[in-house]
């Protein structure tokens, strides 16, 4: 039997109409936070970075394929991974069908990882990808925008994460729900730790590149479609632990 409160449809249509106010206030609330990133400074690029990608070495304005923005996801998959996060996984599964049309709204979709490319390549394979995927193994760039450190780094403490100092990391302070995903990328949980999720957003004018946004951890809730469904769904998103899996191991235990 049910424990949640039922009532009639009246009783519902109350109650839905002044949610439909919080929604829409949600909503207005939204649209002012998406000006108030696109009002940020933009920070001009100097430095080079170079990338391996499936069409050959590139740049950092070579990555934008004549588009005048680009968005990049920093998919956490380390030189030391066997395949990529699983849970970067669950949210890539959803850019195929988007970036399409992204490239043709002037913004170029890339994911950018520290693995070399054959294992990107083969793991993209493996999925069932399309969008552009490179490698940064060559260059600072997932460590110049706080999205990776290094061993030494992670045990020292005092690098930056989402706009924070983080602590020192032994391998006894990676939490267990943390160590269950890093055995689903095939890596120990302190070596999973030292790649970090996010996303950047650039702009090229005039031949210079900008840096324009970045965001992290639970910044990156909205990117993750998945979730924005079961926000909707009666349960929301009644977690218990690490529940999801790679679109292909359901149904594996």
């Amino acid at each position: 039997m049910t424990m949640h409160i039922t009532g009639t449809r009246e009783d519902w249509l109350k109650a839905r109409l002044d949610l439909l106010e919080a929604e829409k206030e949600f909503t207005r609330r939204g649209d002012e936070l998406a000006q108030r990133r696109q009002a940020l400074p933009w920070v001009r690029v100097d430095k080079a970075y170079r990338f391996d990608t499936e069409d050959g070495p590139a740049t950092l304005p070579d990555l934008f394929k004549g588009r005048s923005q680009l968005l990049v996801y920093h998919f956490m998959f380390g030189p030391d991974f066997q395949a990529g996060c699983p849970s970067c996984s669950m949210i890539a599964d959803g850019f195929n069908g988007f970036q399409v049309h992204l490239a043709n709204h002037d913004v170029m979709l890339w994911a950018v990882s520290r693995a070399p490319l054959a294992k990107l390549k083969a793991y993209k394979a493996r999925m069932g990808w399309t969008f552009p995927w490179a490698s940064s193994a060559s260059s600072d760039f997932n460590f110049d925008y706080e999205v990776a450190i290094t061993e030494a780094q992670q045990r020292q403490g005092g690098t930056e994460y989402n706009y924070r100092t983080s602590p020192p990391l032994g391998a006894s302070d990676v939490p267990a729900m943390v160590a269950e995903i890093a055995a689903g990328a095939g890596t120990d949980g302190a070596t999973f730790m030292r790649d970090r999720p996010g996303m950047s957003a650039f702009i090229l004018e005039d031949g210079v590149v900008y840096h324009t946004y970045s965001s992290y951890a639970r910044g990156l809730d909205g990117l993750w479609g998945a979730y924005q469904w079961l926000d909707r769904a009666p349960k929301g998103r009644n977690e218990q632990g690490v529940w999801w899996r790679r679109h292909d191991e359901y149904g594996m235990r």
